[in-house]
């Protein structure tokens, strides 16, 4: 019996954006199933809000195709934008409206009867966790609220694409994990999400899979248990000896063999990728190297694009 694979409801192929001399986007190529939670993770000037905008049909690409739910988003802007939940970097809330009425007047710019939006907005406030601050005016609301109340918006005309631009950025851990929650209820409810982040947690907690950008190009596509299985070791040994000695005893940390796959010198640690993290750090103190600090810890996305890029995420 055959599995039908549903039908891609984004598809780029060759897809570039250049401004002038500078190429922002250059020519990458990846699919999104419908229900999927997909990710472009990379650094900031990575070329993921660029193509974010050029799948919202708010910028023109430069080369390649582009269809999103199977239309031209140069042609069919608007049929597009109709079926799609934005959200944006910054929150744009209107400061002078309450909670209530930024989720009513947005789902009005989508033609809804008053009543709909209503019932719609009472409907999100209780999603977003905000029905007892649906009275309260924007500046009145914490970053996490603002942050939740932009998704509530989002989410106003029912769009069949979820499409979140650096959704926690400058959030505390708490808002952080609320606002994950909301997602991941969203995904469990097959939702597509599409999400750009530069945080690996988030990626690996939030994204079924995704592509690892960096100068405009992929580096890498998979789910995260994928990319990291491929391009990294099991557990990831973190010693400190000093900025002024650790590249000094990065050769003598590599001389534990096998339990050093990589050794990697960054300005104020080494990185030790060995599939025992324990037993390594054993091995280091054995031949008489004793770290200022140790940590050992799992592999994570960070470290798989320190492999393909030969820097980190936050630099």
């Amino acid at each position: 019996m055959l599995t039908r694979v549903p039908a891609p409801v984004i598809t780029a192929s060759s897809l570039t954006k250049r401004y002038g001399e500078f190429t922002a986007v250059d020519g990458i190529d990846f699919e999104v199933t419908a229900g999927e939670s997909f990710g472009l993770l990379g650094p900031n000037g990575a070329g993921k809000s660029t193509t974010m905008r050029m799948i919202s049909a708010v910028s023109r690409r430069t080369g390649g195709d582009l269809q999103v739910l199977g239309l031209d988003p140069e042609t069919h802007g608007p049929q597009i934008r109709s079926q799609l939940g934005v959200v944006p970097q910054e929150d744009n809330l209107d400061p002078d409206m309450r909670a209530r009425d930024n989720l009513i007047m947005y789902g009005r710019y989508f033609g809804l009867p008053r009543a709909v939006c209503r019932e719609r907005a009472e409907e999100l406030l209780e999603f977003a966790q905000l029905t007892d601050k649906a009275g309260a005016k924007v500046d009145d609301l914490s970053g996490g609220m603002k942050r939740r109340l932009t998704i509530a918006r989002g989410l106003m005309n029912t769009p069949q694409i979820f499409m979140l631009d650096e959704p926690t950025t400058g959030l505390d851990p708490q808002a952080r994990h609320v606002l994950w929650d909301r997602l991941f209820r969203l995904k469990e409810a097959g939702t597509t999400l599409v999400i750009t982040t530069h945080y690996m947690d988030e990626a690996e907690q939030l994204c079924d899979r995704l592509i690892v950008v960096d100068h405009g190009a992929i580096m890498a596509e998979g789910s995260p248990a994928d990319l990291i299985r491929r391009y990294s070791s099991r557990e990831v040994l973190e010693v400190r000896f000093g900025s002024s000695r650790n590249a000094e005893v990065a050769d003598d940390v590599a001389a534990i063999g096998a339990l050093a796959e990589r050794v990697e010198v960054l300005p104020d640690r080494l990185l030790v990728y060995t599939p025992d993290g324990e037993r390594a750090l054993e091995e280091v103190v054995g031949r008489g190297l004793h770290p200022t600090t140790s940590l050992v810890r799992r592999s994570s996305l960070e470290d798989v694009f320190l492999r393909l890029t030969g820097r980190s995420l936050v630099d």
